[in-house]
């Protein structure tokens, strides 16, 4: 790990889980100078995406809307050309991979996430997320399409109109994650990881940033709107 200067910028990259960036991904990492790469997953989820001999059925103690969203994702990732959902995820750790740099996953646990989320949200809220999640799994792919697109015009109203739908999703998936995962990246700079890039769901971006700034870490942002419009190989090793 050569020495950077303290102040070099974290660079916090925005990604959609249902669109295949990995084209873009690489072309963005594959020479930029960096002591490590973070990825938005926990040891859970990494093991599941990553480890071909994972257990492939239906974990235990996951709530019945997360699994409905994760057949959701599976079927978007499929009708929008993106292929499985995390191809992100698999592509930051190929490169970290070739590049012989330390891949940090920096996410909470998502078991322990989605227990909390359960169990402090209101049952309004909870009928809501349950029924939207149903709703998505018989949406037409045309549908989604159109709501990425407004999502990419005006992300931080999005992001807003959510907080005002769910506040409770909204405080738990986001900004309590991205409190931690400041925490962790802050502690990575302490330990002289300065150049690190980080890959999250691009909803996370400025909440992640305003956290990091609120621990004297600077960033940087390509969010999911830029990094769509780079181009690059489309295919990552194995």
């Amino acid at each position: 790990m050569q020495s950077a200067p303290a102040d070099v910028p974290v660079l916090v990259i925005g990604t959609a889980h249902v669109v295949d960036l990995t084209g873009p991904l690489r072309a963005v990492l594959a020479d930029r100078p960096l002591d490590g790469i973070a990825i938005e997953l926990d040891g859970e989820r990494a093991h599941l995406l990553f480890d071909d001999g994972a257990p492939k059925g239906r974990p235990a103690g996951v709530p019945l809307f997360a699994r409905l969203w994760s057949v959701l994702q599976r079927r978007l990732g499929t009708d929008l050309g993106g292929g499985m959902p995390g191809a992100e995820m698999r592509a930051a750790a190929a490169l970290a991979r070739e590049r012989h740099l330390p891949l940090f996953l920096i996410d909470d646990p998502i078991r322990a996430v989605l227990n909390r989320l359960i169990t402090t949200m209101p049952p309004k809220e909870r009928v809501t997320l349950l029924v939207g999640s149903i709703a998505g799994l018989v949406l037409p792919s045309r549908f989604v399409k159109q709501q990425i697109e407004e999502y990419v015009d005006r992300p931080e109203e999005i992001v807003e109109e959510l907080r005002r739908a769910s506040p409770t999703l909204a405080r738990v998936l986001l900004d309590e994650r991205n409190q931690h995962m400041a925490d962790r990246l802050a502690d990575l700079r302490r330990r002289g990881y300065q150049r690190v890039a980080v890959v999250v769901g691009d909803a996370h971006v400025g909440g992640l940033r305003a956290e990091l700034e609120r621990r004297g870490v600077a960033s940087e942002a390509l969010g999911f709107a830029a990094l769509r419009r780079l181009t690059g190989p489309s295919s990552s090793p194995s």
